[in-house]
């Protein structure tokens, strides 16, 4: 096959000396222990996740739900988008209630009434203190030992009577505009889907109050808070959040003393690998990808436009500065956008910027490279701009019988249909195999028969975490063509794409291409290079794929989740607290080398490490232990998290890759100025530093205060969020600011690209 060939000689890379070579030993090990643990614990979620009874009945033998009716129901949750309005076992939007939370007060108050006429012919408020406490004892009591493990069970009366009660009054909610709330009833649902959706939240309800068989917690560990209710945080929460601190202040210190004992020392690369710093004319494939970075700044504002009108649902609910747009742009529909668009726009820079290092990597580039690109890009904005406006159709109605194949799938993160689910991961697998076809000639250079260890260059690693990138993806389509009739185990599976693809995938990416930059520009060594990323590699690993776990204390999953969930989580902290280390070291380096190419796209490079360990580092580590998470969990400290780990992190990283991207492309033949990247670079921290200060924090500590005070559904009612309309409002400055910083931004790519282009017509 016929090639550009960009370079060649990789005679000069020197083997792996010792150190790295046992690295490798390590990381392999930890790759066999960290999923043969994912695979028994997997098994032992499935074996032990909340059962969906085959009926339940009162004691008269009135049939109160079914199987058939909590599946119909959970289909009804999904088609409807609810996951995006507000959440359930904490998991989805903090705009509306949390309906487990919520319906879970509301039947212990309905059981209550019906007590209390049972036995005093009196409303329950009515009754003397002592009587009160009393009929609140056998309310909990009686719920707390309704057994979902048979397939038949069978309810005291005043349950199934509440339960009915219940059913009509959150079939009622559904189905009835409440514009005060923000609420528009969605047109995807109809009267007799939303009987079964109400039939599926009171299934959800009971397993956050009936106990374990054998246990005296429920099937959520006693989530959500409510001592109304009796659900108070457990033992295990409290034991293992304190030996989890213990362990992580040890492994801090052992992660510094490695690091700097065997893996960090001054070494600079030699000319030869310094790729970067020589322009060459630019190869066919890497001309085309402009548009690639194009779209991403028109995505990034996509996603800003969506959130602006989300932020002002939370202070304005009944109108758009006295417009109504609940019933054309409804909150559930532009949560779904402004949470996907970052997947987009992200994943897009991610492709564009690897695409235009691998004919270098290769140092060649194959014949038909552009025409692949170029398919790639189409294909990629057909899925993008397909599932998006999928979502909208299924959210106004339209999409009705193919709403999971085409509509909204209707779970956090993953909202996009799956056809098109399944079109993006084929998309991101060939993002992967055009990598590799690029990458082949260096890939199979540098590997020697007689060396396993030769599969473990920085190269290979660079491949290897692409291929990761679309392969947890699979994992979001378990199973393939229907609905799970669990929840739980629903959740289970979205997080493994969600928590694996960031922890796992997007950090595996993370770490190897900052690597590779560092190292072709000549600032460290190949030695030192592949050192710290199998380094941080063993630590991510070993934290993330397990760390999955603070994700599943409260959804029905098994109690060992928090001990598993509460010390890997922790650990988590590892590996961004060594990149931020080594992103302070190469900036001295970087400051020292006054004729430094790339101080743009390293400035970005660092922004992107400070804020993956503050957001995802300290701000995760905070949310991530059973102690505080109880508590803490579904309010705005999370949307802290969220913001500042999503952008800060992996944002930053793709801006900061398109950059370098653009600084090479320029090369010499054209003027390159910094002001407009620098400008957007600031305003995006300074935004982002703004939501912190005048947004986030200043509603979610008081929220966190609310829910130890007066419970969890309290803390996420519209009684709470009335009281921090003046914290809802100071969203606004940092909005602004973080708006102006994108627009600079796509006009700075807007230019960049439109010279580019018109130099090579």
């Amino acid at each position: 096959m016929e090639s550009i060939r960009l370079d060649s000689n990789l005679n000069s890379i020197p083997p792996q000396d010792k150190i790295a070579k046992n690295l490798i030993l390590f990381l392999i090990a930890t790759i066999i222990c960290a999923w043969l643990a994912m695979i028994w614990t997997t098994y032992r979620t499935h074996q032990e996740a909340p059962p969906v009874p085959a009926q339940m009945l009162s004691e008269s033998g009135q049939k109160i739900m079914t199987f058939e009716d909590i599946v119909a129901g959970k289909a009804g949750f999904q088609k409807a988008g609810l996951m995006d309005f507000g959440s359930l076992y904490g998991m989805g939007s903090y705009f509306g209630e949390d309906y487990t939370a919520q319906y879970l007060v509301e039947l212990g108050e309905l059981v209550s009434a019906q007590l209390a006429k049972k036995y005093s012919h009196h409303n329950n408020g009515d009754l003397p203190e002592i009587q009160r406490l009393a009929v609140n004892q056998e309310m909990q009591q009686l719920l707390k030992h309704i057994s979902l493990k048979k397939d038949n069970v069978v309810l005291p009366n005043i349950v199934a009577k509440a339960i009915d009660e219940l059913r009509k009054k959150i079939a009622n909610d559904l189905t009835t505009d409440n514009l005060k709330k923000g609420w528009a009833k969605p047109a995807s649902l109809s009267e007799e889907e939303a009987n079964k959706t109400a039939d599926f939240l009171i299934y959800c309800v009971l397993t956050t109050i009936t106990h374990r068989e054998g246990t005296n917690i429920s099937w959520t560990n006693n989530w959500p808070y409510e001592p109304s209710m009796g659900n108070t945080l457990t033992s295990a929460s409290f034991i293992w959040t304190w030996g989890s601190l213990a362990v992580l202040f040890f492994a801090i210190g052992l992660v510094v003393a490695i690091f700097r004992l065997f893996i960090d020392e001054e070494q600079i690369s030699p000319p030869s690998e310094a790729i970067l710093t020589i322009f060459k004319n630019l190869t066919p494939s890497q001309m085309a990808l402009g548009k690639y970075f194009i779209v991403v700044a028109l995505l990034l504002l996509v996603q800003i436009g969506a959130g602006s009108i989300l932020a002002h649902y939370y202070a304005e609910r009944e109108s758009f500065y006295g417009f109504n747009i609940a019933y054309y742009l409804p909150f559930s529909f532009l949560r779904a956008v402004h949470i996907q668009a970052p997947i987009a726009w992200i994943g897009l820079g991610w492709i564009g910027t690897a695409l235009f290092l691998a004919p270098m990597i290769g140092r060649r580039e194959p014949r038909g490279q552009k025409h692949l690109v170029n398919i790639l890009f189409w294909i990629t904005v057909f899925v993008v701009g397909g599932a998006l406006i999928g979502n909208y159709l299924g959210a106004m109605g339209i999409i009705q019988e193919h709403w999971f194949w085409f509509g909204n799938q209707g779970l956090s993160y993953l909202e996009l249909g799956r056809f098109w689910q399944i079109l993006f991961f084929i998309g991101l697998l060939s993002w992967s195999l055009i990598m590799l076809r690029a990458m082949w000639p260096t890939l199979k250079s540098l590997f020697h028969w007689n060396s396993f260890y030769s599969l473990f260059r920085v190269e290979h690693l660079l491949w290897y975490s692409t291929l990761g990138v679309a392969f947890i993806y699979i994992f979001g389509m378990i199973p393939l063509t229907h609905i799970h009739s669990s929840f739980t185990l629903t959740d289970f599976w979205r997080w493994w794409v969600v928590h694996l693809w960031v922890e796992w995938a997007f950090e595996l990416f993370t770490a190897a291409v900052t690597g590779y930059f560092l190292m072709t520009v000549g600032l460290v060594s190949r030695q030192l290079v592949e050192r710290a990323i199998l380094f941080e590699w063993i630590l991510i690993l070993g934290s993330g794929i397990l760390g999955t776990g603070h994700h599943l204390f409260w959804v029905g999953e098994p109690q060992f989740w928090l001990s598993i969930g509460t010390m890997f989580g922790f650990l988590e902290v590892l590996p961004l607290f060594l990149l931020i280390l080594e992103a302070i070291q190469h900036y001295l380096h970087i400051s020292r080398q006054q004729t430094f190419a790339y101080r743009l796209a390293f400035l970005y490079i660092l922004g992107a490490s400070f804020w993956n360990f503050v957001g995802a580092g300290v701000f995760g580590a905070l949310i991530n232990s059973a102690l505080v998470n109880y508590y803490e969990h579904g309010t705005f400290l999370t949307l802290n998290h969220a913001h500042t780990a999503m952008f800060g992190a992996f944002g930053l990283l793709a801006l900061g890759l398109i950059y370098l991207a653009l600084r090479y492309m320029a090369g010499d033949r054209h003027p390159w100025n910094e002001r407009l990247g620098i400008w957007a670079f600031w305003l995006y921290n300074l935004g982002l530093l703004l939501w912190i200060i005048f947004n986030f924090f200043p509603i979610g500590w008081p929220q966190l205060v609310a829910v130890f005070e007066k419970g969890y559904a309290y803390a996420r009612s519209l009684e709470f969020y009335d009281t921090t309309l003046f914290w809802q409002w100071m969203r606004l400055p940092g909005d602004v600011v973080f708006a102006i910083g994108a627009l600079l931004m796509a006009w700075d790519f807007l230019v960049k690209t439109r010279n580019l282009s018109s130099s090579s017509s």
